[in-house]
């Protein structure tokens, strides 16, 4: 059996007929740079999260054009987790920032909110939290010691789109928040794209402003700013895909709950904390002889990836903040375990008992 990763073809599949006839409008229409769907999948995406929306070309420019309508640069602290991707940390250092790193919890692989306080300094400006794996970090908490001590709260929902806390939906949590839309993602779209989210509205002027070169009119720049303009391809594919972005996520749901039933006894399953809910952007157990596991998977043809193997302050290009062995032990062993799994909205059952049967039965020895 040859399973998909994230099977992206059986969902286009699916909605086939609504995405040709929506990239068709766009090309009828060629207006490949901020056409109208650009607009209504703004209007769509702010309606779904109750907070106002700006697309951008992806979500790692919503991460650098949040920091830079924050204010946030040269001789700036920002807070953020070691163990994510590197987008988020990167895009700190790329304005002239430098990231602070506080370790995670060991259940959701969140930032830990209870160690925050003590790393915040007279150079700290903002906090970013990620909201790693489809699930939020501690929000309210988070937000409240930001409020304490003046800062911006950014939250990192690169991988949490369609998630909620506290019956909120993330993106709509915080000062700000950024999302990806790149095509493995929960919500994705078929290239890059991302989204930038704001309850105020003057901050959304600034940063519509800032992904279109700073402009407030044609050749008129109040700001210093980038292109960064989704695609109206990719709104259009948008567009289609949201309107059945919920009863997906209620689908990944239904995966991940069953993944987790068969699994349960054999391996460290992901928590989702009773406040909260994840979209399941990976379902990731933890492994022993994890290169082991891996290599025997793939014999099956059952794909997996690792997400992270690394944390940040281990890596070479942030050695400028003095990172070392054992300053984050949770991160560092998190990162030697983790393993994600074929996750989709259309696994099928038997693909999912093809996959658990591989990892319980003939390879359980490997996993104890």
């Amino acid at each position: 059996m040859k399973i998909q990763f994230a099977d992206l073809k059986a969902q286009y599949e699916f909605y086939k007929s609504e995405i040709n006839s929506a990239i068709q409008e766009v090309l009828d229409s060629s207006q490949f740079i901020m056409g109208q769907q650009v607009q209504e999948l703004e209007k769509n995406l702010s309606e779904f999260t109750g907070s106002n929306a700006i697309t951008c070309a992806n979500g790692t420019d919503a991460l650098m054009i949040a920091l830079y309508a924050s204010g946030i640069g040269p001789g700036d602290e920002v807070i953020t987790t070691p163990f994510t991707f590197i987008a988020t940390a990167e895009m700190i250092a790329i304005v002239g920032a430098k990231p602070v790193f506080v370790d995670i919890n060991e259940s959701d692989f969140n930032i830990d909110s209870t160690k925050i306080e003590e790393v915040i300094t007279s150079k700290t400006k903002a906090i970013i939290p990620v909201s790693l794996y489809g699930q939020t970090s501690d929000m309210d908490l988070i937000d409240e010691i930001a409020s304490r001590h003046g800062l911006k709260v950014i939250e990192d929902a690169a991988q949490s789109f369609g998630a909620t806390y506290n019956e909120k939906k993330s993106c709509n949590l915080s000062d700000l928040a950024t999302t990806s839309f790149f095509p493995a993602k929960p919500l994705g779209c078929y290239g890059d794209g991302g989204a930038i989210f704001t309850k105020d509205a003057e901050l959304a002027e600034k940063i519509k402003c800032l992904r279109n070169h700073g402009q407030i009119k044609r050749y008129y720049h109040k700001y210093i700013g980038v292109n960064s303009r989704l695609d109206t391809l990719q709104a259009a594919v948008l567009n289609v895909k949201l309107k059945y972005y919920e009863k997906e996520i209620a689908m990944r749901q239904k995966v991940a709950e069953r993944y987790t039933f068969l699994l349960k006894e054999k391996v460290t399953t992901p928590v989702v904390k009773p406040d909260r809910t994840s979209v399941w952007a990976q379902y990731t157990i933890r492994v022993k002889n994890r290169d082991t596991v891996q290599k025997k998977l793939q014999e099956q043809g059952i794909p997996t990836a690792i997400h992270y193997p690394r944390p940040l302050h281990l890596q070479e290009a942030f050695a400028f903040c003095g990172g070392k062995m054992g300053d984050f032990p949770i991160a560092e062993k998190i990162s030697a375990e983790v393993l994600s799994i074929p996750m989709s909205s259309f696994l099928s059952e038997m693909e999912q008992n093809y996959i658990v049967e591989h990892l319980t039965g003939e390879f359980c020895h490997t996993l104890c």
